[in-house]
């Protein structure tokens, strides 16, 4: 009993190191990336043969396909990918975990890697220790590597040593037919239990390569690892939008209709991979695994990817639209488990959250404008309780946006991301006061209708260019918003000072003439109101330049 347990905590520790050490490598990566993965987006959208690419490299770069899925499924709730466009992402990911078999096979056991595992880590350490190198995060990577490693060594002589304890094996892979879906549900279970498809086939790889499983049975615990490796997915979709969940559906539908193929056909698979792999798998099982493990994953990818825009569709019909996607209360929560995957990925949803916040601010100005051009008493009819509304729908989204902004500055960041939530908060506080001053101005327009006061005809020849000139700051400011690095050029912030310029002495202007008016005894409410109206679009000029400051800022 003494050795069964201490072979199970053997186990377990080299697990829990094997699976840090992934981690450490997947996080080091990511953040030596830094804003270029941040950018991978952009490549995810072209079509499906570079979202296929992206999924692929993507997962191959960060060695977690359960990261890329979570991403994924967070970039389309976050309506920055199509569900279409999402489904050649998670094809690719699929194809890219493929990696860590070739990894463990080619470097785990034959080349004695873990022998230089120690050197490796001192030398990621000295990256991290040395400040001035500026490597901390490659440190990190290095140090994950050699972990892993270390990692696979302790489990082969934790499964090698006790194969005695574990005859159990040989019974369940003598059940005939029974033993490859018992196989299957194994591979299923560890693998929605330890989140990772990767570490699961390098157990696999580790476990075959002491005599412990057949190839068959082996071959059958990699494909059910592939429908485990679903889970993530499934937990980053609860409480997302429709599409969100459609994407995680692609992934259930995708990993398990190749996996029955694969299952069914497995003894063609095996034959297959045989041929095509040098040796006898009995002699060059890891690499036999290693093989089979990718022939499937590519095979299901080149047999799917011609049905992108159908599986899509499929989904759509298994998950139906929701009558009212957008609730009169808005709500954004962290994504907890994205967050703990890469911390890139809540940075990426707030700015497109931010966007919309501008969409909906460039509505507001855009229905002041009309209503300054227009009559009173018709743009109160028929904007101003839409005004209204959606003043306090912003003022809900600074609420929400503003504390999940200051939890993001709790994660584990890079400089630079550190530097965009700050510039975020106060986007968002930019956005907010803007939308406060379109409400202002509608409120001054309903004063006007209640007592029956308008502007004159050549006051409005000269609002309305000043007007014009914050519009154009303003579509200058948002039309760079919803790009992935949200900087305005020298160029561009060069413009928007100008126009900031341009706005200040049209003011002065503009009041100038309402005070002369005022002193030669003209209506005095409609000078003030022209007044007050004038002062509140140089405020929203104002929040404007602020928001153009920032996004000049980014460059340096």
């Amino acid at each position: 009993m003494t050795t069964i347990l201490g072979m199970v905590f053997n186990i377990l520790g080299s697990l829990c190191v094997l699976l840090f050490g992934m981690k450490l490598l997947s996080d080091g990566i990511q953040k030596s990336a830094g804003e270029k993965l941040q950018k991978a987006l952009s490549f995810m959208t072209r079509n499906r043969f570079f979202g296929l690419f992206t999924g692929c490299a993507l997962t191959m770069l960060i060695q977690s396909s359960g990261a890329t899925t979570v991403m994924v499924v967070s970039f389309v709730n976050a309506s920055l990918l199509t569900l279409e466009q999402s489904v050649a992402v998670i094809f690719g990911a699929n194809i890219g975990t493929t990696i860590t078999a070739w990894i463990v096979a080619l470097f785990g056991f034959d080349f004695k890697i873990s022998a230089l595992a120690v050197p490796i880590f001192g030398i990621g350490y000295l990256l991290t220790a040395l400040k001035k190198f500026r490597k901390e995060n490659l440190g990190h990577a290095v140090m994950g590597f050699s972990l892993m490693f270390v990692a696979l060594g302790w489990l082969s002589e934790a499964v090698s040593l006790n194969a005695e304890n574990m005859s159990f094996l040989g019974r369940v892979q003598n059940l005939g037919f029974w033993s490859f879906p018992i196989a299957v549900a194994i591979g299923i279970a560890v693998t929605a239990l330890i989140h990772s498809s990767s570490a699961m086939t390098a157990i696999v790889i580790t476990m075959a390569y002491n005599g412990l499983l057949t190839w068959e049975f082996s071959a059958a615990l990699v494909i059910g690892s592939n429908i485990g490796s679903t889970v993530d997915s499934i937990m980053a979709a609860f409480g997302s939008k429709d599409n969100a969940r459609r994407t995680a559906l692609v992934h259930v539908i995708f990993n398990s209709v190749t996996a029955v193929l694969a299952l069914v056909f497995l003894k063609q698979l095996t034959i297959i991979v045989d041929f095509i792999t040098p040796g006898r798998a009995e002699v060059a099982i890891t690499y036999h695994i290693a093989m089979l493990h990718t022939i499937f994953n590519v095979a299901g990818t080149v047999l799917f990817l011609p049905f992108t825009t159908q599986v899509a569709r499929l989904t759509k019909k298994i998950i139906k639209d929701t009558p009212e996607e957008i609730p009169a209360v808005y709500t954004f929560p962290f994504p907890d488990l994205a967050a703990h995957e890469s911390a890139t990925i809540p940075l990426v949803s707030v700015r497109k959250e931010i966007q919309n916040m501008a969409d909906n601010t460039v509505e507001m100005f855009t229905r002041i404008q009309n209503g300054l051009a227009g009559d009173p008493k018709e743009f109160v009819a028929n904007h101003y309780d839409w005004l209204e509304k959606e003043e306090g729908y912003l003022d809900q989204m600074q609420e929400q946006l503003t504390p999940y902004l200051l939890k993001c500055q709790k994660l584990n960041l890079l400089e630079f991301q550190m530097n965009d939530i700050n510039s975020m908060l106060s986007m968002v506080t930019e956005l907010e006061a803007l939308s406060d001053e379109c409400l202002t101005v509608a409120l001054f327009i309903k004063r006007m209708a209640e007592k029956n006061l308008s502007i004159l005809p050549e006051d409005r020849e000269r609002l309305f260019p000043y007007i014009g000139l914050v519009q154009q700051l303003l579509n200058l400011v948002h039309s760079h918003l919803g790009t992935m690095d949200g900087e305005l050029s020298a160029e561009q912030f060069a413009t928007a000072r100008d126009l900031e310029e341009r706005i200040d002495n049209e003011r002065t202007a503009l009041k100038k003439v309402a005070r002369k008016r005022l002193e030669e005894g003209n209506n005095v409410k409609a000078e003030l109101l022209y007044i007050d109206i004038v002062r509140k679009i140089e405020k929203m000029g104002d929040s404007c330049f602020t928001m153009a400051r920032l996004m000049g800022e980014r460059r340096s």
